[in-house]
């Protein structure tokens, strides 16, 4: 045996270990899945009795489909208990959109779910996002589980996160998982809604979770861009393989419902668009073409890398995108100095309004928000007339009131401060 090593501290002075915190555990046991139209208006039924808040919540199969669809929705509320329904084989989920009314909706991180409800015909009519309530008090981590710890004392398992949902039968462990994911938002929401009472940000929330109601995903232009080790390639003509493969996969994706990386990864579309392979031998001994989707579609990959070589000089993408925003912010000193100036004194001001006022600086105000109106702000240099113009400006980006009452004086003074002074 061996012996225990001596410790300067007496034992008596040693810190306590810390209490496990408790797992968290379905209250009611886990529910059967509602998967036909009797078993939902059965359940709406009980819904449509309940008090309170409904707590939603929705699991999709990211990285394995190609669709965003919901393939498990939970919802609880007071006196109607869980729900767990399985969209797919039911006709219309037109009875829990009637039965929930305009109850207000809990969720977390609400704009990950509202566009999967949304295709199945449910929009909250008033909602509580728990996640950026915990942005807007600035809890350091906001996920759904540091914040259940954090303010009600229980764990929550998480190892199921990325399974693909679109599985059938779901296994028990999965339910169970997905279940506890609603289990204790209405008691979150209740102390995070107090909480923001008591900070003086509850009107900030309202005009936040309003804004929400309205989210729709932002269109990807040129999304092709985005393909992972892009800036590896070099050449417009590798830049157009790159976007004919890209294009290629994607539609192939879409009609499979796959996600396009299960295909063939970007690496591979990357590793083509560099060798311009021009025969199936040569595309299979590029990097990442292997497995069944590289082989099968191979005919596929290699049209799209004969329709770039091809292709007329006059059609290849340029290098830099083009878009209807500013610059990125690096090359602002180079193209326009005075914009540059504007924008650091900015975002130093937006920065110390953020700490005086105790949240993140881009929940006071959204980046993109910040530099399109310091990369053309209103002409004028009249300082009450350069403010009425900027808040117009901010509130035509979308910016809430809140954000434009706290930060729109900032910018004005910022634009003023960037001027050159002028010369005798």
């Amino acid at each position: 045996m061996s012996e225990t090593p001596p410790t300067d501290a007496p034992e008596e002075d040693l810190p306590a270990p810390e209490p496990e915190v408790a797992l968290l555990t379905l209250a009611d046991g886990l529910p059967p899945v509602i998967e036909t139209d009797e078993a939902l208006v059965d359940y709406c039924a009980k819904l449509a009795a309940g008090s309170g808040p409904v707590a939603i919540d929705a699991e999709r199969a990211s990285g394995y489909r190609y669709s965003n669809r919901a393939y498990l929705i939970q919802l609880r509320r007071e006196g109607a208990g869980t729900a767990l329904i399985d969209p797919i084989p039911l006709s219309s989920l037109a009875p829990l959109r009637e039965a929930i009314g305009d109850t207000e909706w809990i969720l977390h991180a609400a704009t990950q779910d509202l566009p999967c409800l949304a295709e199945v015909g449910l929009a909250p009519i008033a909602l509580f996002d728990t996640e950026l309530a915990g942005r807007l008090l600035n809890y350091p981590r906001v996920g759904l589980a540091t914040l259940v710890e954090t303010l009600l004392g229980a764990r929550m398992k998480k190892e199921h996160s990325a399974v693909d949902w679109s599985t059938r039968p779901l296994p028990e462990p999965w339910l169970e998982y997905a279940a506890l994911d609603v289990e204790v938002l209405v008691e979150l929401r209740d102390l995070l809604a107090a909480q923001l009472v008591e900070a003086g940000k509850d009107d900030w929330a309202r005009q936040e979770f309003d804004n929400l109601r309205s989210f729709e995903p932002a269109v990807r232009t040129e999304a092709w861009r985005r393909t992972s080790g892009l800036h590896k390639v070099r050449g417009r003509r590798a830049l157009g393989a790159v976007r004919a493969l890209w294009e290629a996969r994607d539609e192939l994706a879409r009609e499979r419902d796959v996600t396009p990386g299960r295909l063939i990864p970007d690496s591979a579309v990357v590793a083509a668009a560099t060798a311009m392979p021009t025969n199936r031998s040569a595309l299979m001994s590029t990097p990442g073409f292997h497995g069944r989707g590289a082989s099968r579609f191979a005919p596929t990959w290699l049209d799209a890398l004969k329709a770039a070589a091809e292709m007329d000089d006059a059609d290849l993408p340029n290098r830099t995108p083009r878009g209807d925003g500013p610059p990125t912010p690096r090359a602002w000193a180079e193209k326009n100095p005075i914009a540059a100036r504007r924008l650091d004194l900015a975002k130093a001001a937006i920065a110390a309004l953020a700490e005086e006022h105790n949240l993140p600086a881009e929940n006071l105000l959204t980046p993109d928000h910040l530099r399109r109106a310091m990369w053309e702000p209103p002409s004028t240099r009249d300082p009450v007339e350069l403010l009425e113009r900027l808040i117009d400006q901010l509130r035509g980006y979308g910016s809430r009131s809140w954000q434009i009452g706290l930060t729109a004086p900032a910018l004005a003074r910022a634009v003023l401060d960037a001027e050159p002074e002028p010369k005798d």
